[in-house]
């Protein structure tokens, strides 16, 4: 299908790759002159492959990259002139330390020995650089680790991250803390915090003792509640999806959600990436795609979710041009690779699901904002008469029948489109249930076209700016070996 760069599992050189169809599946194959050939599952369905492939969109990246990319992808990472994606979501590890020791832990969150932990001053520089970024500042930022509830001064970092106009500030934890102390918890949304990403695995006991090494489902939904009573109202459950451990609860886990809308506001589901502490051999067994998690929810769901209902991250760009060019300002653009993510919204009605896809005509959508770009040419009442004609358009694209009676569609539609405001946008996510997934890379399917347009990026104590994928498989080391410092035993 396609040719590409990788890297070699074993000695991490950079190879040529070639990503091809084989029996309806999209593979994988690389050599290496020193360790071999490697072959890995890319994409499970070719079909879908070609689907996404479609809505690829070319960013231009930030025009004040931090690093020159003298010493090419992924090692002049920071981000380099190549970059083609804005940083979309900043990721900054507050801490290694955890209150959890999990086998598949992509981190490989440290709890003794040496440990890694910027200053406040630290973080707070790393948040400036962030809002820096040019022609887009990032909007939004997530505080991760090892697990970011350890740090008693975190509610300070989401408050200096307010000051500093993230629009979106969201924590990745386990629930630990959370669960067991709820003034933490209001501590947090009193500084700032909007969103909370809860890693949760399942609805059933076996799983986590598979997965997290204990019952962890009692902690999930106690630190579901406790977010519910001191006024977080915004959580993200985020699976961790491996073969043959807990694939079999997909429904299970949106039907865990939808009981919940008046918290639980999406589910980020994430295939498991060969990194951290998941021993390599066991790849061919545990390997999930994001073909796997749609077919597999189509299935449980006997197709209440269907295939259809699922697009690539980038498929929403032209909502975002079509917005830039009437407004006349930058947006932050997904131009994120095809392949790395995929999204859907559910809405729930008297029990019933109906992803949003069967109401809307979301190709005709996202065609019609795509056309009317295009004819966009910058003066006021050009731009007028093609915002008219796109909103009388609209309405022929929404079956009324069918559409949710608790919102709205068209009138949002149109809001959005006009005003482009967060405070519009959220209101669609209020109403509905974003179901998403990111599949991460590992050294086995590893695809430097993937890498440069990556969109998920952490922030450096040393200053670059990271793609995801290259930093925990290239940089985390490196970065938290610059930084180390012995272990505070009084720690909590």
């Amino acid at each position: 299908m396609h040719n590409t760069k990788s890297v070699c599992p074993e000695c991490k050189k950079i190879i040529e790759a070639t990503v091809f169809e084989n029996n309806g599946r999209v593979l994988m194959g690389k050599e290496c002159p020193e360790h071999g050939k490697f072959e890995e599952v890319y994409w499970s369905d070719a079909n879908l492959y070609r689907k996404f492939q479609k809505y690829q969109h070319e960013g231009t990246g930030v025009s004040n990259p931090l690093t020159s990319g003298d010493a090419g992808c992924p090692l002049s990472c920071g981000l380099c002139p190549s970059h083609k994606t804005t940083t979309l979501l900043a990721n900054i590890d507050v801490t290694n330390r955890c209150n959890l020791n999990c086998p598949i832990c992509f981190a490989n969150a440290k709890t003794r020995g040496f440990i890694y932990e910027p200053s406040f001053q630290q973080i707070e520089d790393m948040l400036k650089i962030l809002r820096e970024e040019k022609p887009t500042p990032c909007a939004a930022i997530q505080f991760s680790g090892g697990e970011p509830t350890v740090r008693d001064d975190l509610p300070a970092m989401i408050q200096k991250a307010k000051e500093l106009g993230f629009v979106q500030i969201q924590i990745a934890t386990n629930g630990v803390r959370i669960a067991k102390d709820i003034a933490f918890a209001r501590k947090l949304k009193n500084a700032g915090l909007h969103t909370i990403y809860l890693s949760f695995d399942g609805v059933k006991e076996e799983t986590y003792q598979k997965i997290r090494n204990f019952n962890a489902l009692p902690i999930k939904k106690k630190a579901i509640d406790n977010c519910r009573e001191a006024g977080i109202q915004s959580i993200v459950l985020v699976p961790t999806l491996v073969k043959g451990e807990n694939d079999d609860q997909l429904a299970e886990i949106i039907r865990f959600a939808t009981d919940k809308l008046d918290v639980v506001k999406g589910i980020n589901f994430q295939p498991v990436a060969f990194t951290g502490r998941i021993d390599r051999q066991s790849r061919e067994k545990q390997r999930f795609t994001i073909p796997d998690l749609i077919k597999g929810l189509a299935d449980q769901t006997y197709g209440e979710v269907p295939e259809k209902a699922w697009y690539p991250i980038p498929f929403v760009v032209p909502i975002s041009r079509f917005i830039e060019g009437i407004q006349g300002k930058y947006l932050p653009e997904f131009t994120v690779h095809p392949h790395c993510g995929a999204a859907t919204y559910l809405f729930v009605e008297k029990d019933r699901i109906i992803p949003i896809t069967d109401f809307l005509d979301v190709e005709g959508f996202i065609e019609l904002l795509d056309n009317a770009t295009k004819d966009l040419n910058g003066t006021k009442t050009r731009n007028l008469i093609n915002l008219a004609r796109v909103v009388r358009e609209i309405p022929k694209l929404v079956d009324q029948e069918k559409a949710p009676k608790s919102i709205n569609v068209t009138k949002m539609l149109i809001n959005i489109i006009k005003e482009g405001e967060k405070e519009v946008a959220s209101q669609f996510h209020r109403k509905s249930l974003f179901v998403g997934a990111m599949h991460f890379q590992d050294l086995y399917n590893f695809d430097l076209e993937r890498v440069c347009r990556c969109g998920i990026h952490y922030a450096t104590p040393d200053g670059r700016i990271i793609p995801f994928c290259s930093y925990n498989t290239f940089h985390r080391d490196e970065v938290e070996g610059q930084f180390l410092k012995p272990y505070n035993l009084n720690a909590k």
